[in-house]
């Protein structure tokens, strides 16, 4: 290194892209490009996939989308001048390739190819990319910069360990990973211990915004040599935060640290890397902090602010990324619909919500009531449809077909199909998105009516645990000083009001009981064993895991909702419908009697 070596500014360019908007993409990217250089950054870091947004999923099997980014970074390339810039984009070679651009003097000067490609989960890149095969550095003023895109630095050796061995003072991480409740901090672990086992600078940029079910939740952050955060943005916004990085520090502790020095023999002896691409930039006057090692630090959000603002991300670029103006939810009075509609008027706006009430004979006056109350706290449009009318029809219609039997379950479900269909009738009228309220705990063993209150165009709440609910709306209600939710809706007993004083504890284990057993056979894929080890009570765990089970074909109809936690149904979870595999199998069976 140089000595008398520049202070490295660097730009993490946090930005909201939309899959399939190319020219969108690239003009927000120029736009962070130009910001980023006005503020004296010698280099503009973005993230994994920016310009064609992440996931593209089967927009990759069209060679025109391929051949329109190809020309987007073409023109993106010939913007780039007194400055660098990292850009992710999907590369058409001989094959297809995750890869990351060095954009520099007008052209591409460089290609990174990501190695390693996840396909679990969510993640289903080996259907569509090639692996790269070489790790990547390039050098910029004289400072060796390792390129990684996500998966690459979650391994703990290859390619970063092999780039720092080959000199990369920094490593850069361009992102697309998506959250999950808690995730942020173990990832920032994760790269704090990626820095010091390297002992190199560590630059991560994730994407933010929602796609889909997907959330991406920012959280992009700097960390020096010695495992410091020296900057982060912040979670869910948009973001360009700078840092100042000193590569003197990096080569001052690899000289008081050698424990790699027989590493980087053997590695020049394995695979030498080839000559890295150099570009210069003239010197930059740098104002203020910029002279300082470090850059702004966002702080964390706690545990209920993260959920919800994971919550209201997805909803808002679900609706403005796919065009809608308003939405509509059926408002019930009990807990669900309300956190749902408190959502969405904190994405939106209340103007842009509308909230209906379809009481039937079996609505209380308590929760007709409290459905107003709500939508008069949140200041929503608000309209109420009685479906005792509709309901009698039903009941005239089918007399004949149902004599002899008595009412049950499905008279039960026409109430629900009832309201489904006024609120789809609304949503053709008038061009509404409907917003499903049902929640994780109700949708895993199939407390919810096919048709009736799943209808709807996007599940909001679909992959929130009651207990969650019940935790968010308190939250929301204390952030804003007042009961926008009253307290008469947290202390009701939860019911679907189908039938005359009925609860959902008459046909569900206590849902704290229930959402413990969901979580362990939902998301950790435990069987009912090795859940009543945990001290959860054998009968409950029998009949959830059989209530999921049975369910599988309602879940495959519902729509797409937001994903938070690790494993959630849609494309995260995915099992077979047809399926006589039984958790709770004879040979359990007599060993949940032992346990009894």
């Amino acid at each position: 290194m140089p000595p008398g070596q520049d202070l490295l500014r660097v730009a993490l360019a946090q930005i909201n892209p939309t899959v399939g908007d190319i020219d969108g993409n690239a003009r927000k990217i120029a736009d962070r490009i130009a910001e980023a250089r006005d503020r004296s950054a010698a280099l503009v870091v973005f993230p994994e996939l920016a310009l064609s947004g992440y996931p593209p999923e089967d927009l990759l099997l069209k060679t025109s989308f391929l051949e329109r980014a190809a020309a987007a970074l073409e023109e993106l390339a010939a913007q780039t001048r007194g400055i660098v810039a990292l850009v992710g984009f999907p590369q058409r070679a001989e094959d297809v390739y995750n890869a990351a651009a060095v954009l520099a003097d007008g052209e591409v000067a460089g290609v990174y190819r990501k190695m390693y490609l996840p396909n679990y989960g969510v993640f289903d890149e080996q259907r569509y990319f090639q692996s790269g095969a070489e790790a990547g550095i390039f050098e910029l003023n004289g400072i060796p910069i390792g390129i990684t895109v996500c998966e690459d630095i979650w391994e703990p050796g290859p390619p970063a360990m092999t780039e720092a061995l080959a000199g990369a003072q920094m490593i850069v991480n361009l992102s697309a990973s998506p959250y999950r409740i808690g995730y942020g901090h173990g990832r920032e672990r994760m790269l704090v211990q990626r820095a010091v086992d390297n002992l190199a600078a560590v630059v991560f940029v994730n994407t933010v915004g929602g796609q889909d079910e997907l959330v991406f939740d920012g959280h992009s952050l700097a960390v020096d040599q010695d495992g410091r955060v020296l900057a982060r943005c912040p979670q869910f916004e948009e973001s360009l935060t700078l840092c100042t990085i000193d590569p003197r520090e990096v080569g001052s502790a690899r000289l008081r640290d050698t424990r790699h020095r027989a590493n980087v023999r053997r590695q020049r002896r394995a695979a030498p890397v080839a000559e890295p691409p150099a570009v210069h930039l003239a010197s930059l006057e740098v104002e203020g902090g910029g002279k300082t090692v470090g850059g702004a630090t966002a702080e964390l959000l706690g545990p209920e602010a993260e959920v919800y603002t994971a919550l209201r991300t997805g909803l808002r670029d679900y609706v403005d990324k796919n065009g809608f103006e308003h939405v509509l939810l059926a408002l019930s009075g009990g807990i669900d619909s309300a956190l749902v509609a408190m959502i969405a008027v904190d994405a939106l706006g209340p103007e842009r919500v509308t909230c209906v009430s379809m009481p039937s004979p079996y609505s209380s006056a308590g929760t007709q009531a409290d459905a107003r109350a709500i939508a008069e706290n949140l200041g929503v449009a608000f309209r109420e449809i009685p479906i005792a009318e509709a309901m009698e029809s039903y009941a005239e219609m089918l007399s004949d077909a149902f004599a002899g039997r008595e009412p049950d379950i499905a008279e039960e479900n026409i109430q629900a199909r009832i309201r489904g269909n006024v609120v789809m009738a609304l949503s053709n009228k008038f061009g509404w998105l409907v917003l499903a309220t049902g929640n994780k705990s109700e949708l895993s063993v199939g407390y919810a009516t096919l048709y009736g209150d799943m209808a709807g165009g996007f599940a909001v709440i679909k992959d929130v645990f009651k207990g969650w609910v019940y935790r968010l709306v308190r939250w929301r209600n204390e952030q804003e000083g007042r009961e926008l939710v009253p307290v008469s809706v947290l202390e009701r007993p939860p019911s679907a009001e189908l039938r005359h004083e009925q609860r959902d504890d008459d046909s569900l284990p206590p849902y704290e009981i229930l959402d413990a057993i969901l979580a362990g056979y939902v998301e950790e894929d435990l069987d009912a064993v090795e859940l009543v080890r945990r001290g959860l009570p054998a009968d409950d765990v029998e009949r959830a895991i059989g209530m999921v089970d049975r369910a599988e074909y309602k879940r495959r109809q519902a729509p797409p909702g937001i994903k938070i936690s690790t494993k959630a149904f849609g494309r995260d979870r995915r099992l077979p419908i047809t399926n006589r595999f039984e958790a709770r199998a004879e040979a359990q069976q007599r060993r949940l009697r032992a346990l009894r």
